[in-house]
């Protein structure tokens, strides 16, 4: 067994104390640190959490375009994330429902009545459209080593679009915690263009539940901001009212649950609840005939779960593997950046592609056309024949964009008798134009960056942006006091002779209606004031 250090000081009274250093501490820190960078809070470059990144690239490398069983794509994860395969399955249900990167297939839960997704062995998936545009690209890929040595997976994937803010995050870590809140898919790419013209841009949450939201305290989505969230309440008839919409990171079963709870309490009058949710949330809340439904919706947001109040707290990992703190305006700052430097690297390496095809295709027809091919015929050895080739084709090269190597002229060696009895010259051309015009449209996309890259997320909007609109409207709340919409259907009696005030006094004087967040003040003949909560038996005084 280790021996742990210690450190110690005696005091005047002979106690001993001990400070536990070394093994502990580091053990501590190293945990600390593995759960920040390696559990709970997203990349800012990728917007994803590790588990999350590994699922979409074993995703990649298993498609084929067909559906996949998420078991199958669980157990090629685990070749990359070293954890158990409830928590990749329950990360990527998370990730589906988000109906943004994975194209689902079954039963993948109900984000609306908190329904489970199926088991992973009876759901299907596969990459959706989008993810397969956007999210890969091995070439401007960072790769490294997985956990055990044996296969690459990317540090980040070059995400060319504002995910983290689209799709949201949460965890909690070992002294820190993020909560990036869900924005709306065509308001991102809007103000991503915004910024790359260099106007100003405002974003606000926009979540998948709908609702109402008030985000005058939402502060950039920085620690102490606030959003109050509230469902959608009307009035059916008389007697009854609707929910048509919930609160984020709430569900049927809980707001139903919160509104029975302050049924039971008091604090609402209900005669009956129905759950009719499907694919759109319907419940119905029938009342007494002798209850208000204005009074009731007030009531509702007050003491039920129809109204929250969500904390946001824009917390992510940034390139030097540390924790911080930044809004979410900064947060699409960097992201549009990030594809500006993404569109620019892999135009970059297609100029390089194109510019090598060509001036192969070019030296395939010097080679073909002024027959040096027979220039090798007499050579006996294979130095020999470099050299021949090289001689044959340095007339014909001054227009190349660059030098002849010997790999260019061993790849000529390899060309075929059959292609080249049936080179035609014409069409040779052709290919050389058309490269030549390939090789124009990347250098003026990389001389108008900045203009490629608003016209590629226009073409996002256009592509994908049918059908993602906002469904949360924001709207500013008046607040309301719980005291004017509480049902007071208790009495309160006071025993002036005892100095008791309470509920439960029935034999004593009746003083009023009440509820049990209402004040009880009471005077003495002394003149001193006394201050209580309703509750069944309060003593104040004689």
């Amino acid at each position: 067994m280790q021996d742990i250090p210690l450190e110690g000081s005696e005091n005047t009274s002979g106690e001993v104390t001990k400070k536990v250093t070394g093994m502990y501490m580091d053990w501590f820190l190293d945990y600390a640190s593995y759960v920040i960078l390696e559990r709970a809070v997203p990349a800012i470059e990728d917007g994803l959490k590790p588990v999350q990144r590994r699922i979409l690239h074993s995703m990649k490398e298993l498609d084929d375009g067909r559906y996949n069983k998420v078991a199958n794509i669980v157990g090629h994860t685990m070749q990359y994330h070293p954890h158990g395969d409830m928590s990749i399955s329950d990360a990527m249900v998370q990730v589906g429902q988000k109906d943004l990167l994975i194209d689902m297939q079954g039963n993948w839960g109900n984000i609306l009545t908190g329904d489970r997704a199926a088991a992973s062995r009876y759901i299907e998936a596969r990459l959706s459209k989008f993810a397969l545009d956007v999210v890969f690209n091995p070439k401007i890929t960072d790769w490294q080593l997985s956990y055990d040595g044996r296969k690459k997976e990317p540090i980040n994937l070059p995400i060319m679009f504002p995910l983290l803010l689209a799709q949201g995050a949460e965890g909690i870590a070992v002294g820190l915690s993020t909560k990036v809140l869900p924005h709306n898919f065509n308001e991102l790419i809007d103000a991503s263009i915004k910024h790359l013209k260099g106007k100003r841009f405002t974003i606000y949450p926009d979540f998948p539940t709908s609702g109402i939201a008030d985000i005058s305290n939402y502060n950039d989505g920085l620690r102490g901001g606030k959003v109050r969230v509230r469902a959608k309440i009307s009035q059916k008839d008389k007697n009854s009212l609707v929910i048509s919409e919930i609160p984020f990171s709430t569900t049927t079963t809980t707001l139903i649950d919160s509104i029975l709870k302050a049924n039971d309490k008091g604090k609402i009058k209900i005669k009956k609840i129905e759950d009719n949710t499907a694919s759109e949330v319907e419940i119905l809340v029938h009342l007494p005939s002798n209850v208000s439904p204005d009074k009731t919706i007030d009531a509702l947001y007050a003491f039920t779960n129809c109204e929250v109040s969500i904390s946001p707290l824009g917390c992510v990992i940034e390139e030097s593997n540390r924790p911080s703190f930044i809004g979410v305006s900064e947060m699409l700052r960097r992201s549009t950046d990030n594809t500006l430097r993404l569109l620019k690297l892999e135009l970059e390496i297609q100029l390089r592609e194109l510019q090598e095809q060509w001036h192969y295709a070019s030296l395939e027809r010097i080679f073909i056309e002024n027959r040096i091919y027979r220039d090798i015929e007499e050579q006996e050895t294979w130095p020999g024949v470099i050299e021949a080739i090289d001689v044959g084709l340095k007339p014909h090269t001054k227009h190349l964009k660059r030098a002849v190597t010997e790999d260019d002229i061993t790849r000529l060696t390899e060309i075929r008798i059959k292609r080249i009895s049936k080179f035609d010259i014409d069409k040779a051309q052709q290919k050389i134009d058309a490269l030549e015009g390939d090789i124009a449209e990347k250098e003026h996309h990389l001389a108008h960056l900045v203009d490629y890259a608003v016209s590629y997320f226009e073409r996002l909007k256009k592509t994908y942006g049918k059908g993602k609109e906002r469904k949360t409207e924001l709207r500013l709340f008046e607040d309301i006091e719980a005291t004017k919409v509480v049902m007071r259907n208790t009495k309160l009696y006071v025993n002036k002779e005892e100095g008791f005030v309470g509920t439960s006094l029935r034999k004593d004087e009746y003083i009023a209606d009440c509820a049990d967040i209402d004040d009880v003040i009471c005077f003495t003949k002394e003149g001193k004031l006394v201050v209580t909560k309703v509750d069944s038996k309060t003593f104040v005084g004689k």
